[in-house]
């Protein structure tokens, strides 16, 4: 089962200084049929206006990943992490016992367009960690690029969950695919232009969430920047 989620029926907040679209539950959104996918738990997509950002603020118990399309995004953290994620580049934070943290746009002329995922752990209790890594757009030219996965597999960062997120740049003739366990989810968001996917044509913040599917296909991209996630089911699911 392959089911639509169109970008227009996602959760809105403009706050002035941020304009955030959410694809699950979040703050003052809700929407009981889109509070989770298996443990992917929280996909917005923000867009932070020159100079502003969140202050010091705490997580625990969950995965952080932020993915950055234009701007930058700086960072600041309680592991004593000061970075700076530029487009291409992946963070992953993992909250664990606890953490607190700073994100703002450093730029004060540009507006800063990242994604923010929240994955539920495997265990809670674990220790915070941090990583951050590019990865070049050669790298994800035409194929399935694996980002972030449980063991570290193909030079990607590592989260405490049996759950791999992938990126992909397609255009024309280009197509990649990538086969599904049984008993796995999958999540596919288009972050940018278009593409043709199992059959159905997304643009830009569409999504598709698939149930017994024997594998996710991409084609026919118009300047398309993809991430998909394979999942497992959560106990209850």
């Amino acid at each position: 089962m392959i089911t639509l989620r169109p970008a227009r029926e996602r959760g809105h907040a403009n706050h002035g200084w941020l304009d955030s679209w959410h694809s699950f539950s979040f703050a003052g959104y809700f929407d009981p049929e889109h509070v989770h996918w298996g443990p992917l738990r929280v996909i917005n997509e923000d867009r932070v206006a020159g100079g502003q950002g969140f202050g010091t603020h705490g997580h625990r118990d969950m995965e952080i990943i932020s993915y950055v399309l234009e701007g930058a995004l700086a960072h600041r953290d309680s592991m004593g992490n000061v970075e700076r994620i530029l487009p291409g580049e992946v963070q992953r934070m993992s909250a664990g016992t606890g953490v607190t943290h700073s994100e703002f746009n450093p730029d004060p002329e540009r507006t800063t367009h990242f994604l923010q995922i929240w994955i539920l752990p495997e265990r809670t209790g674990i220790a915070p960690g941090y990583e951050q890594k590019r990865f070049a757009p050669e790298e994800k030219r035409g194929r399935l690029r694996l980002l972030v996965s449980p063991d570290g597999a193909e030079g990607s960062l590592r989260m405490h969950q049996d759950a791999r997120l992938y990126a992909g740049l397609f255009d024309g003739a280009e197509q990649a695919r990538l086969a599904l366990a049984p008993g796995r989810l999958a999540y596919v968001h288009l972050l940018r232009g278009a593409a043709t996917v199992n059959g159905q044509r997304l643009v830009a913040g569409d999504a598709l969430r698939y149930r017994d599917e024997a594998e996710v296909r991409i084609e026919a991209g118009e300047g398309a920047e993809v991430l998909v996630f394979d999942l497992p089911p959560l106990p209850s699911e």
